[in-house]
């Protein structure tokens, strides 16, 4: 039993991460033995974890078959709102109970995410582990496992907004401003220089997706 529910976990976790990387793009087919004999395990956990996804709404039903949900332009604004306030929330308590280690390392990431401005896949990935760390030095479980879900649903975007000319750098400059108020311990300007990170994210999103419908 316990082998079966670290099975589970596993596959879920695997095809989670897949569609946050994008390797699974919104609108892809995924099909259960492609999937157990890409990640090595068998067909019962990928079904439990297909339809744990699909509980989620990260998965949807195209006749029998399963595919990645997509975002219409409601649902991104929605789910921008709940970040923003969400996140914005998360900063306030990081400049309010963040220990001096989990402030150096959100520095430390500032400072070494810089090296990949001209990389916006990796920077995409390091964005998810500055805005995680964040999150965690918020020390509230409670929000944390909110934040949790509201990420689980941007991985449903096909494309990451720091490929955007010029927003890799204005990401980073943003990213400075939020830590400097963290360190500051200025639980105002941390909130909003979030929600301000965010709004300019959203701002990008929208762009990117106008000029992907006239292509």
């Amino acid at each position: 039993m316990k082998e079966a529910k670290t099975a589970q976990k596993d596959a879920y976790s695997l095809l989670l991460e897949a569609i946050d990387l994008g390797e699974f793009k919104p609108g892809d087919r995924l099909v259960e033995s492609d999937l157990a004999e890409r990640f090595g395990v068998s067909r019962t956990p990928i079904r439990e974890a297909l339809q744990r996804l699909e509980t989620q709404q990260l998965l949807r039903r195209d006749g029998r078959s399963l595919i990645v949900a997509s975002l219409d332009h409601n649902q991104l604004s929605e789910l921008y709102v709940v970040r923003a306030e969400l996140e914005g929330l998360a900063a306030r308590l990081a400049a309010r109970h963040a220990t001096e280690e989990e402030v150096r390392v959100l520095r430390d990431m500032v400072e070494e995410d810089r090296a990949l401005v001209d990389d916006p896949s990796a920077l995409a990935r390091a964005n998810r582990r500055f805005h995680r760390q964040l999150h965690l030095a918020s020390h509230n479980r409670f929000l944390v496992q909110q934040l949790d879900l509201v990420h689980q649903s941007m991985a449903l975007m096909a494309t990451t907004s720091l490929a955007v000319e010029g927003r890799s750098e204005t990401a980073l400059a943003e990213h400075d401003a939020i830590v400097s108020a963290i360190e500051a311990r200025d639980e105002q300007a941390a909130q909003e220089a979030l929600k301000d990170h965010i709004s300019k994210a959203f701002v990008t999103r929208l762009k990117l997706d106008a000029n992907a419908s006239d292509a």
